[in-house]
């Protein structure tokens, strides 16, 4: 069930999001519902900053060979250098 809620906004500001809200095919009422739930759920961004800040670190650390052609070869490569002796 939704509710009712009063909001005090610069009449500009209100002007302007309806043309946002009737150019996006939304109601403004939906975006503002949006916006409210995009503050209150767990925010998994900053787990995001952090992997990439890693990967960022790890970058160049690694002299790949000069006739690599991808991951997943020379994985299988190593898998049956160490597991068949080739």
């Amino acid at each position: 069930m939704n509710s009712k809620l009063t909001l005090s906004i610069n009449p500009t500001v209100i002007e302007e999001a309806k043309k946002y809200a009737k150019a996006s095919g939304k109601s403004l009422s939906n975006i503002v519902e949006e916006y409210l739930k995009s503050l209150t759920t767990t925010d998994h961004s900053d787990e995001k900053q952090s992997s990439l800040k890693i990967v960022r670190e790890l970058k160049g650390a690694i002299k790949l060979p000069k006739d690599f052609t991808s991951y997943k070869d020379l994985l299988q490569d190593a898998l049956f250098e160490k597991y068949l002796g080739k």
